[in-house]
């Protein structure tokens, strides 16, 4: 019998909530893998990572390569809207990790993951354009912070379930778990980048393996905090 083993190395961020993480994976278009943290595409395999209780992919040079392509847009439309450019980039990093074509399974399309009823309401003809994306989606975030009074965490939590959910339990946020969860990652994410000085703030990293093993004509996928001893380590890619 002979395996082959293939030992993908992610740099992930480990937030303190009980329940083991999941990474979703799946191939684009361009047949190149996708890891994330949120199941963007239905055909995606899930994977548990024992001994992280929750992840962020982040690539970091990659990552910071594929965003900057969008920060003239971004810094662009934050400053026609009054918003801040940090948190403008977390939401997309959230919402769709920089990913153009990104759709998830509700039909939220684009960087900014917006609803095709949202869309239509903003005038975005191309939601998978970044230009036309971003231009309706930071019009739309503005549009939630001047209707809750520049509350953020209202806004997000309305953007993530809807400002009728926020609305229903008295303008605050919902008591969803991925609201929550949602409200939450992207404070942390903008937080992080307005205090690049100070990297000991930023959330704890720790290393993840994907490893991928061939037995008998049978690929069996694994992913673990813990180095594996053998086998050949490459970088994941998005």
């Amino acid at each position: 019998m002979r395996t082959r083993s293939f030992i993908f190395v992610i740099v992930l961020a480990l937030w303190p909530v009980q329940a083991f993480a999941q990474i979703y994976a799946w191939r684009d278009a361009n047949g190149n893998l996708v890891l994330s943290d949120r199941r963007l595409d239905p055909a995606a395999q899930t994977y548990a990572v024992a001994g992280a209780t929750a992840v962020r992919v982040t690539t970091p040079t990659v990552s910071t390569t594929i965003a900057s392509r969008y920060d003239a847009l971004v810094l662009a439309h934050a400053a026609r809207h009054n918003l801040r450019p940090d948190l403008v980039r977390a939401v997309i990093q959230v919402e769709s990790a920089f990913n153009p074509k990104a759709r998830s399974p509700k039909g939220a399309m684009g960087l900014m993951q917006l609803m095709p009823a949202t869309a239509l309401q903003l005038g975005v003809r191309y939601p998978y354009d970044p230009e036309d994306n971003i231009r309706g989606g930071t019009a739309y975030l503005r549009q939630l912070l001047d209707r809750y009074d520049g509350d953020e965490e209202l806004a997000l939590a309305a953007y993530n379930a809807g400002p009728g959910a926020v609305d229903r339990y008295g303008q605050r946020v919902p008591p969803y778990r991925e609201t929550r969860a949602y409200v939450k990652k992207i404070s942390s994410v903008a937080s992080v980048e307005r205090r690049p000085e100070a990297p000991e703030l930023a959330a704890p990293k720790t290393v993840i393996y994907k490893v991928v093993e061939v037995v008998d004509g049978r690929t069996i996928t694994r992913y673990s905090t813990t180095p594996p001893t053998n086998g050949v380590v490459q970088a994941a890619g998005r």
